[in-house]
């Protein structure tokens, strides 16, 4: 590599990025490639935009609550053995449900 900082800065935005995940209910590893985290991350605040869209709040609808709104208002759980591509695509299909139209 060109630059030896690179991957250290890298690595800062991937653990970064985790954390913010984290704060959103979601325990993902910052070991996982940053630019599949930031993928992940936007398919997140996707689908926390549709949330509020339905009339929603993501902190009363987090994957820990024991009584959400709507279970649809729950970010979709990650198995252990689903690698984060194909969990940004669920994510995604669940946001893309919520974009519809609205429900009356």
């Amino acid at each position: 590599m060109l630059d030896p900082h690179r991957r250290e800065d890298r690595e800062d935005a991937a653990t970064e990025i985790a954390g913010r995940l984290a704060q959103k209910g979601l325990d993902i590893s910052a070991d996982e490639d940053s630019a599949l985290l930031a993928d992940l991350l936007t398919a997140v605040e996707r689908f926390e935009a549709a949330v509020i869209w339905r009339g929603g709040d993501p902190m009363v609808n987090m994957p820990s609550t024991a009584e959400p709104q709507d279970p649809d208002f729950v970010l979709p759980a990650k198995s252990v053995d689903k690698s984060i591509e194909a969990y940004t695509r669920q994510v995604n299909e669940a946001a893309g449900a919520l974009e519809g139209p609205r429900r009356v």
